[in-house]
């Protein structure tokens, strides 16, 4: 909101393209577009491998893992509501709220899980509206513990708009953004992919010669999440990074972190300085004469796999996996093959670094370019 000089409170906001005075117009998405969704399809007419990509919450915007035949897409295309191109699908159950453009490539949608709004475009083009429906913070429908959204919290969905030719311009410097983003998304997975490639050939040059257990300590924590703090000096790091923070620190030289338990059981990563780690951790430290970055490497390629326990909640015994045989070459080696490595690690971190600038940057435009 702005004030002109005669004290009005105006409905702009507080970061606009030169030329543009525009008071804007309020609305609400029910007032020009109707909520539509696909025919449902039943288990039974979608198979694995074969057909018309077949789309449900959980797959959206990324690979099918379901398909229906070409002549019941065909039927049902003709027969019921089908997405035009350049409409936003967005998911009303599951990841509540992810917003995909349809980009007309044929496929089908799981009926009242994915939903997308009718939009004619004669207020506001889909661009603008895949940016305030992407936007939106869906955590006040949470009055159990499972959200989903439903036609009537789409209709009443509130906010206002521009005239086209401003929300063109506003729309084209976030796909600019976006595309950004995209791009660094790939070099950071281009880079793990070299990583991980790497690491795999360059820890595995000669015969296994040496137990795990023989050149890494393995160190356990009671710590819990619950008993941590949103600040304090010392890191607390989990299964997902920094879970919070202590005023005292259990460990004050660098270690290999390695999630024993749940689904990441096996993942590794490298802490330095002074911190703890909560319970689901261990950390590994390095006996003499071995390198410690060299075996963080190392455990990178390993297969944890046949060393897991558990059905519902995998769990790795260092006990276990330490007595399997790794390669390890001369001391003087494996500081080579480690600065190698490090080399690329510290240009993905780099990247890594860049890409949450820019979602910053992009977050700071959507806060201050719309209202």
């Amino acid at each position: 909101m702005a004030q002109d000089k005669d004290q009005k409170t105006l409905n702009v906001p507080p970061l606009r393209f030169p030329g543009f005075t525009d008071e804007w117009k309020k609305t609400t998405l029910g007032n020009e577009c109707e909520i539509q969704m696909c025919k449902r399809i039943l288990a039974q007419q979608t198979n694995p491998n074969n057909g018309v990509p077949f789309f449900k919450i959980g797959t959206i915007g990324g690979n099918p893992d379901a398909y229906i035949s070409l002549d019941l897409f065909k039927q049902f295309k003709e027969k019921y509501n089908y997405p035009q191109q350049g409409e936003i699908l967005i998911s009303c159950a599951g990841t509540v709220g992810k917003c995909v453009r349809f980009d007309g490539a044929p496929a089908y949608f799981q009926d009242s899980n994915i939903v997308w709004p009718r939009n004619y475009e004669r207020t506001y083009t889909n661009d603008y509206l895949f940016y305030i429906l992407s936007k939106q913070d869906w955590r006040h429908l949470n009055t159990t513990t499972i959200v989903r959204i439903y036609n009537d919290d789409l209709r009443s969905v509130k906010f206002s708009y521009p005239s086209i030719e401003e929300q063109k311009k506003i729309t084209r410097l976030l796909s600019i953004v976006d595309e950004r983003i995209e791009t660094q998304n790939k070099i950071i997975d281009n880079l793990q992919s070299l990583i991980k490639g790497l690491s795999k050939t360059l820890t595995n040059q000669g015969e296994p010669n040496t137990r795990i257990s023989d050149c890494l300590e393995c160190h356990t924590s009671t710590l819990q999440e619950g008993t941590l703090n949103e600040n304090g000096l010392y890191p607390v790091y989990g299964a997902s990074g920094i879970a919070g923070f202590l005023n005292d620190y259990r460990c004050d030289k660098d270690s290999i972190l390695i999630i024993k338990d749940g689904s990441g059981a096996g993942t590794v990563s490298y802490a330095t300085g002074k911190y703890s780690v909560i319970g689901t951790l261990n950390y590994l430290t390095a006996k003499s004469e071995y390198s410690l970055k060299y075996l963080y490497f190392c455990l990178m390629g390993f297969n944890f796999e046949p060393f897991k326990t558990g059905m519902a909640i995998p769990h790795i015994y260092f006990r276990v996996y330490g007595q399997a045989k790794i390669y390890c070459p001369s001391i003087e080696e494996q500081e080579h093959i480690a600065k190698v490595l490090t080399i690329i690690e510290n240009k993905l971190n780099i990247e890594s670094m860049l890409l949450k600038f820019l979602y910053m940057d992009k977050q700071y435009l959507l806060n201050n370019m719309f209202i």
